[in-house]
């Protein structure tokens, strides 16, 4: 089965920032440079719209999601589930052009299946349907 261009995008942007918490001081664009050769430029492109959308509005998004989580400290959440959070609440709720709610939700449980653990999806599933209540 061949991931569409739109996965592809999401789980690298995952990887990157999932990276960029372990070496903040390497450029976003230095690893983006890295996968040009192995995805398409517009894998690459929106990407890097994830990311940097990320980046810029992290505040925003820990805030939703914390606003949401009665349980978990976004800083205590799994650094996997964190990034596959901030990234689906980023598509859903600040990019310029939102996706929907169901359509993020479901594309993070698949990620999360993917790079989590056994408990990761549920986790992600639970806490993005109270974002999209809550927010």
């Amino acid at each position: 089965m061949k991931l569409t261009a739109r996965r592809q995008a999401r789980e690298l942007a995952l990887q990157i920032l999932f990276q960029t918490e372990f070496a903040p001081q390497i450029n976003i664009q230095t690893f983006l440079a890295v996968f040009e050769q192995s995805f398409d430029p517009d894998v690459i492109d929106y990407a890097d719209q994830l990311i940097n959308g990320v980046l810029k509005n992290k505040a925003a998004i820990d805030s939703k999601l914390q606003a949401s989580s009665a349980h978990w400290k976004v800083e205590r959440m799994a650094t996997i589930d964190r990034n596959i959070l901030r990234v689906a609440v980023y598509e859903m709720k600040l990019a310029a052009e939102p996706i929907k709610e169901n359509i993020a939700i479901n594309e993070a449980v698949e990620i999360a299946k993917k790079y989590g653990t056994s408990e990761s999806a549920s986790f992600v599933n639970g806490l993005l349907d109270q974002v999209s209540k809550v927010n």
